[in-house]
């Protein structure tokens, strides 16, 4: 289930990544460093989690095969969701080149999910996937507003349609349509608050992992 999952979300990106019009393929050396380095930090904040109980995986939906103590497909996870997202995000740029807020409007959003991430944070720093959750996203937010603030204005559009196939791919991983859960929760550790089957947190997991992408693709691209 997870592997097709994850096949499923690469697929159409990666196939579109040769069309003439978006030549997506071009971007791949900054976009598979960013990969590469985000996947780094992302895993090693996996494991952590799961020798800890935070989250864990049902081993029904997994060919079997681990490596670092994950399932291959939760590795493979770092590799297509990224892919296909930052794949969106500049096939929505490149048909609609205006897509993006004005500068103040983007302030004034960074501003307030900072704040809200940091408040979110400090309130809840007992539980550990919100406490980090948030932190990671404060720090990535604040950096991307600092080094890139024209990612921000369009990203806090393109992020929307993510989140589109976000609730469908999570929502399946999370128990949604299926039974049983491919990922598991220790709801001692977030906030208990779901959208459907999906932890109110990982929304947030998914802004900040494909924001570091984007910033990084950024600098690569320089």
């Amino acid at each position: 289930m997870y592997l097709i999952l994850n096949l499923a979300s690469i697929s159409i990106p990666l196939a579109y990544s040769f069309h003439p019009k978006l030549q997506f393929y071009k971007q791949w050396k900054p976009l598979f460093l960013s990969i590469f380095i985000t996947g780094s930090f992302y895993i090693i904040w996996d494991i952590m989690f799961t020798i800890n109980g935070i989250w864990g995986f049902n081993e029904a939906y997994f060919l079997g095969l681990k490596i670092l103590k994950l399932p291959l497909e939760e590795l493979l996870f770092f590799l297509c969701i990224p892919y296909a997202c930052v794949f969106t995000h500049y096939a929505l740029l490149h048909y609609f080149p205006n897509l993006k807020l004005n500068s103040k409007i983007t302030t004034i959003i960074s501003y307030l999910l900072t704040i809200l991430f940091v408040l979110v944070a400090v309130s809840n720093y007992s539980k550990w996937y919100t406490f980090v959750n948030f932190i990671v996203a404060t720090l990535v937010l604040v950096i991307g507003f600092l080094i890139h603030k024209q990612i921000l204005q369009s990203y806090f559009i393109t992020f929307l349609v993510m989140l589109i196939p976000f609730f469908i791919v999570n929502g399946i991983l999370t128990g949604s349509f299926i039974n049983g859960e491919v990922v598991w929760y220790n709801n001692h550790e977030n906030l208990g608050l779901r959208l459907f089957t999906i932890p109110i947190e990982d929304s947030v997991y998914a802004f900040s992992l494909i924001l570091s992408n984007l910033i990084l693709m950024k600098l690569f691209r320089k």
